[in-house]
């Protein structure tokens, strides 16, 4: 049975009921919002509407992670965050940071933030390092295939199950050795992150598979490229609809993505999402 509770640096999380995760990007290049809240001020405005819409916590980052970007570097990624997270700490809301710099992971958590999220799931020198020394921080351990600027150009080839999997173990033995605790991770399969739309698909299929770990997981559907492709295939006769008209498609997801087994779902359309799962969790007797 997976944990219910995520132990995180201010909070103890109940996942009994699943979370809805608001994102907040603060990139002039991100896939989706790209360069919409940026300046600290829209990035407030747009947190304070997420959680106004029901998101539980928050995932804020300064870097984008879409196939081909460009790295951003260690000072403007702490400059973009640094403004943001001293003042969203006073809200009284768990803050996830999408980050796999260790430099700014330890920033971050010093400045008041709760959770890491590394798609890279610590695998850059010093991360582990960083979480041993904060014995309550919450991280989200990530499956990425290859890297961000060339994870789309190789995806992945063979059983993605299995080799997500494969995956979770290596990288909970490696939590053990570093003495971070299961209670204080959740994994994340990582749909997009060098898999192809059949592979992603079989994730979502499949992802009750991925509940063995004595962990939660965390998926991230939002506006993804592979609904996208299902759209476009299945609706829009050959064209691929925009990242902003893929909602419904990514309310669909998240909803399916509990439905077998995930504990947060990390979104960028708060308000439906929240809505959506209402509906579940009343039919679920909750």
């Amino acid at each position: 049975m997976n944990n219910t509770v995520w132990i995180t640096r201010r909070f103890e999380i109940d996942l009994t009921e699943p979370k809805v995760m608001g994102i907040v990007n603060l990139t002039p290049d991100s896939f989706s919002d790209g360069g919409a809240y940026n300046a600290p001020d829209q990035a407030l405005r747009h947190a304070e509407k997420l959680v106004r819409e029901g998101a539980a916590m928050l995932d804020l980052g300064a870097e984008s992670t879409r196939p081909g970007a460009p790295p951003v570097s260690l000072v403007q990624e702490l400059a973009r965050l640094e403004p943001v997270v001293k003042e969203l700490v006073r809200w009284n809301v768990p803050l996830s940071i999408d980050t796999y710099k260790p430099e700014v992971m330890q920033a971050a958590l010093s400045w008041g933030a709760d959770v890491i999220n590394d798609v890279w799931a610590l695998r850059q020198p010093g991360g582990w390092e960083v979480l041993r020394a904060e014995p309550r921080a919450g991280v989200c351990l990530m499956h990425m295939h290859r890297e961000p600027g060339s994870m789309q150009v190789q995806p992945m080839q063979g059983d993605v199950l299995a080799q997500v999997q494969t995956f979770f173990t290596q990288a909970l033995a490696q939590a053990a050795q570093h003495g971070v605790q299961r209670q204080r991770i959740v994994l994340d399969p990582g749909i997009g992150f060098g898999k192809t739309v059949a592979q992603n698909l079989t994730l979502l299929r499949e992802h009750a598979h991925l509940q063995g770990f004595g962990c939660p997981t965390l998926v991230g559907w939002s506006r993804k490229s592979t609904l996208g492709a299902v759209l476009a295939e299945r609706v829009m006769h050959g064209q691929v609809p925009e990242p902003q008209d893929r909602v419904q498609a990514s309310v669909a997801a998240a909803l399916l993505s509990v439905e077998r087994g995930a504990r947060v779902v990390r979104v960028h359309d708060v308000a439906p999402t929240v809505q959506a799962l209402a509906l579940w969790s009343a039919l679920q007797g909750h």
